[in-house]
């Protein structure tokens, strides 16, 4: 969770000081009034689905290691 969540949070929901935001998260009370008057909302970066590199191998190192698991531990 981000920075300006938990301030918020911990503003908001908890009806906290100032001070004892300060307190808690180790910030000066100069910054976290900054932060709760600023009003910005955290951006949320999304990561695109892609497939792997290995997706297109994954059916034969299956294969690979059900072979390589029933081997004696001397012969692997």
């Amino acid at each position: 969770m981000g920075l300006l969540n938990i301030i918020r949070r911990m503003s908001l929901r908890e009806k906290l000081s100032i001070r004892e935001i300060s307190r808690r998260t180790g910030l000066s009370r100069n910054t976290i009034t900054k932060h709760l008057n600023a009003g910005t909302i955290e951006p949320q970066f999304t990561t695109p689905d892609r497939q792997s590199k290995l997706d297109l191998f994954a059916d034969k190192l299956a294969g690979w290691l059900k072979t390589e698991a029933g081997k004696s531990r001397k012969q692997r």
